[in-house]
């Protein structure tokens, strides 16, 4: 009943921006407001009506603010400072499972390479026999702590992992990336490695879980994803009740995260690289046109499921990132002397103390804040598309998904945060505009895909219009997934219907134009929250779960003859 009511709120919220957008309402967004007669003496003076764009902004602003307080409140710790508790518990819990592990990120990284080129599928197929001493429960033949290759797997192990890449290889290695190194200068760039190589840890935990728990529909469709670990997996433990309140908790946050980093950073950062390209003001409603095309295109694709997704994303994803970093390997070896200096910078600037312990804490913070934000370690999402796989061990995915976080934060988030660094080499800008996430370049204001953008363009002129292809490429191919993530999350709180299907769908479009429109710092805030609080249900299920994870560990090393 309360999801119910939830649902209805949320549709009457969206029905009435609508309206206020292209109804009657709206207007007043394309022409001034009716003015009485006191306003008509002060007209010289009075302020120019509001774009469309701004306008959406001011409604949107406000909610953004709210939920990141909430989300990132701060605790205080004796002689360090505030941090957030969302990210002591991230990068906390990274540690122990790297620990817990004896350093799986390290240990298994070749082994995650011959599992994703498929040298052991074979054993995973139906009909292998399952090797001596490897326990797998059945119940009248069929195996149920593994799902078996008998159709309920979706897709192949490459291209889980694409998906879940293309869910993670997104405008937060190109926009985030800026973002990070504008307000927390080249030092954030370390703190996000070290971030992204303890989330390869967590991410082996939540995918070997996602895989081990997934549930199978009537139409042979898979879902999985941390809201049914949480449900199944605490209920083993004996923690029923808690495990669906968690469950019902971390749906709730993916679909909000789905809307937010997964949705509304996506195309508000490729509408700002199409509006810089074509000159277009920051005023006005070509935001919000631009999102209204991209919201079309989107919904074309989503109609297929995640198989017509994994389609896509096999094909678009290893073509964008490896041109992505062809360009910025290029850019990096034709300032090869000066390479160097930036390491030095990155290096310098991770330990610096000129702002004192409190600017040290600042730098890794936001190192930490967008690296997770990138890679979404400990946000549980990658678990939802890693859960379609085709295979009999959950932990063989687990392994694969080892791969996510070194490719996109240690690989790709580095070589782009480089060549922002030679671009200020000659000092032409100062680092550290924590308040507004940009930096004043010959009197513009710069932050974002916007100072990536000047970055690459500087060193290869018209490199810009590649760019925004691989800006489009990317945004599109994050949003397709997290539309994959949230409607799993849409389905399991109010059921698998076709009408439960269709309403996430629209509610996801609506949000594409949303965030083609509003600003950068309000989206930011938002998607940042929205990906953060799904943290909070997610980590506490991997502390309790993580010794059914060792279990899956040995049993998939024992049949691979690698124990």
């Amino acid at each position: 009943m309360l999801l119910s009511k939830l649902a209805r709120f949320s549709l009457l919220r969206i029905a009435t921006l609508i309206v206020a957008l292209f109804g009657v309402g709206g207007a007043a967004a394309f022409a001034q407001e009716e003015v009485t007669s006191e306003e008509v003496v002060e007209e010289s003076v009075a302020e120019p009506a509001l774009g469309l764009d701004q306008q959406v902004d001011e409604w949107f602003k406000p909610i953004a603010d709210t939920w990141g307080d909430i989300v990132f409140y701060s605790v205080e710790l004796p002689g360090v400072g505030p941090l957030p508790w969302v990210l002591i518990l991230l990068v906390g819990g990274a540690l122990f499972f790297t620990i817990v592990f004896g350093f799986i990120n390290l240990r298994l990284f070749p082994l995650a390479i011959e599992v994703v080129s498929g040298k052991f599928d074979e054993i995973e197929k139906q009909g292998q026999t399952i090797p001596t001493g490897v326990e797998v429960m059945e119940v009248d033949g069929d195996l149920v702590d593994t799902i078996r290759d008998e159709g309920e797997g979706e897709v192949s192990h490459f291209q889980a992992l694409a998906t879940a890449v293309s869910g993670t290889v997104g405008l937060g290695n190109i926009a985030g990336v800026a973002v990070a190194v504008a307000t927390g200068g080249p030092g954030a760039t370390f703190w996000m490695v070290v971030c992204g190589l303890l989330g390869m840890s967590t991410k082996f935990v939540e995918c070997t879980l996602g895989v081990k728990y997934r549930d199978v529909d009537a139409n042979g469709v898979v879902h999985g994803g941390p809201m049914y670990y949480l449900k199944k997996g605490l209920a083993e433990l004996g923690l029923a009740p808690l495990g669906k309140v968690m469950g019902v908790l971390f749906a709730i946050f993916c679909v909000g995260g789905s809307f937010g980093g997964g949705n509304a950073f996506q195309s508000n950062q490729a509408a700002q690289q199409i509006k810089s390209l074509l000159n277009l003001p920051d005023t006005g409603s070509s935001g919000t046109i631009i999102g209204l095309v991209m919201a079309v295109l989107v919904a074309i694709v989503i109609i297929g499921g995640i198989k017509r997704i994994a389609k896509v994303t096999e094909k678009v994803v290893p073509l964008m990132a490896l041109m992505y970093v062809i360009a910025a390997l290029g850019i990096i070896l034709m300032h090869i002397q000066d390479v160097p200096w930036a390491i030095g910078q990155v290096i310098s600037g991770a330990f610096s103390l000129e702002a004192g312990f409190g600017g040290l804490l600042g730098v890794m913070v936001q190192g930490f804040r967008r690296a997770a934000f990138s890679n979404e370690a400990g946000a549980g999402s990658a678990a939802i598309a890693h859960s379609a796989v085709k295979t009999r061990f959950p932990a063989s995915e687990g392994i694969v998904a080892l791969l996510e976080p070194f490719i996109d934060t240690v690989v790709i988030c580095t070589m782009t945060a480089i060549v922002i660094v030679l671009f200020n080499a000659d000092n032409s800008f100062e680092w550290g505009q924590v308040e507004s996430s940009m930096v004043l370049i010959d009197g513009a204001r710069l932050g974002g895909v916007d100072l990536t953008s000047a970055a690459f363009d500087s060193v290869l002129p018209g490199f810009r219009y590649l760019l925004t292809i691989a800006i489009i490429l990317f945004a599109f191919s994050t949003m397709i997934s997290w539309s994959y993530y949230g409607l799993q999350s849409w389905k399991y709180l109010f059921g698998r219907s076709l009408a439960a299907d269709l309403s996430y769908k629209l509610l996801f479009c609506v949000v594409v134009v949303i965030g083609a429109a509003v600003s950068l710092g309000s989206v930011i805030d938002f998607s940042d929250a929205m990906i953060f609080a799904m943290v909070f249900p997610n980590m506490i299920g991997l502390f309790l779960l993580f010794p059914k994870v060792r279990d899956e560990l040995s049993k998939y090393l024992e049949a691979i003859g690698r124990k």
